[in-house]
């Protein structure tokens, strides 16, 4: 997730909103989860390091980048063996955005979804 923010601002006539960065990557994170033919959230590049040295992500396998202008989300999965993968990962996509879109109010521009394996039935 972006290192300089950690709330999204919304600014009204009534007041403010602030939404975390961490709520929003549960929230890809969830809906990601819920897509036919994902086993699972994969760590992104660094992410186990991080871990070892104490950041905790309850979002791991989502990396977010905020700036003003866009919300862009990379998601890291692992495939059920048997789905076919641009399948899974276009639907991945288009649950993620309208998640968050609609449970944030915010734009999303981009979802990137790099399948990291495949899992197979034990």
């Amino acid at each position: 997730m972006s290192e300089n923010k950690e709330y999204l601002t919304t600014i009204e006539d009534s007041g403010s909103i602030n939404i975390s960065e961490e709520v929003v990557g549960s929230i890809a994170s969830i809906a990601l989860g819920e897509v036919e033919g994902v086993a699972g959230l994969a760590a992104g590049m660094g992410a186990e390091l991080a871990e070892k040295f104490g950041r905790k992500s309850t979002s791991k396998g989502v990396k977010l980048l905020i700036t003003e202008e866009e919300i862009r989300i990379d998601c890291f999965i692992m495939v059920k063996y048997g789905y076919a993968i641009q399948d899974v990962a276009a639907s991945v996509q288009e649950a993620v955005a309208n998640a968050v879109e609609s449970m944030t109010g915010l734009k999303v521009t981009m979802v990137n979804v790099s399948v990291v394996g495949i899992a197979f039935d034990k």
